[in-house]
Order: structure tokens, then C-alpha cells, then sequence
């Protein structure tokens, strides 16, 4: 019975396809995490007090509790990804479930994959607008567009 179930969802095309892609930009989203804390120890730019001991005690080490350009426009890029890829997740999943045909499922997924990508290029190198503005909104309306078949 639920084993015969988890083996056809196993089995089937589409949620195999949403797995995959689900599983590239959460990795992604968690690479941001690495990113920030690169830009953090390589521009000695702390928010903890406990994280400057290494830089020594009380004034010389309240220096690197600051902020910096490169450490901030990776947390948006994050804070970006968290807010994109979490809806992708649900949404997704929902519509993966729904019985989409395989082609139009890869084309979402794709196009979302690629969208957060470039997203992060985009943010981090940083390209010049509308590359950025362009690549958030491809995956917003990939979205958008799941969302649209799951309720219709």
C-alpha cells in the first residue's frame, strides 16, 4: 500500500526532475552561507564580539566588529535566495505533484535553476543592471507560473 505509493513517487519522471533541481539551488542557496563567511574572515568584518577574539582583547579587537560592502551584498544575495528558493521549494513540490507533463516540468525547473544562478553572478561579480533585476524576475514568474497550474 504507502510502500507501492513512495515507489511510483520515486519513480515518477517529474518528481525526479524537481528533486534534482530542488536539490542544485538549495545547494546553492547553502554556498552563500560559505561566500558570506568567506568575504567576512578575508575583510575581517564581524558582527559578534566573540568572533574578534583571535584579533585580541577589547579596543583592538572592537575595530572588526563592523560592517562591509562585500560581506552585505553577499547577505542580500543570500537573504535573496532564502527569499526565492524556500516558494520554489513549496511551490514546486505542489506542482510536481499535480501531474505536469514532463517537458513543460524540466522547462520550470530549469528555468528556475538558471534564473538563481545567474541571480548570484549577477549579485556577487556585480553585473550591471537590469541583469540582476532580469535574472529575480524569470524565477519569480517561474513561480508564479507553477503556482497558476497547481490552482487552476
Amino acid at each position: 500500500g504507502e510502500m507501492a505509493k513512495l515507489t511510483q513517487l520515486v519513480d515518477n519522471d517529474v518528481f525526479r526532475a524537481y528533486a534534482t533541481y530542488t536539490t542544485i539551488v538549495l545547494l546553492k542557496m547553502m554556498l552563500m552561507s560559505i561566500v558570506t563567511a568567506y568575504f567576512r574572515v578575508t575583510r575581517k568584518a564581524f558582527v559578534n564580539p566573540e568572533d574578534t577574539a583571535s584579533f585580541g582583547k577589547g579596543d583592538s579587537a572592537k575595530k572588526y566588529l563592523r560592517t562591509d560592502p562585500d560581506v552585505e551584498r553577499a547577505r542580500r544575495g543570500h537573504l535573496n535566495d532564502l527569499e526565492n528558493i524556500v516558494p520554489f521549494v513549496g511551490i514546486g513540490l505542489l506542482y510536481a505533484l499535480s501531474g505536469p507533463d514532463l517537458s513543460t516540468a524540466l522547462l520550470h525547473f530549469r528555468i528556475f535553476a538558471g534564473a538563481r544562478i545567474a541571480h548570484t553572478f549577477a549579485y556577487l561579480i556585480p553585473l550591471p543592471q537590469p541583469g540582476r533585476g532580469l535574472s529575480w524576475a524569470v524565477g519569480y514568474a517561474v513561480t508564479i507560473s507553477m503556482a497558476y497550474q497547481v490552482l487552476k
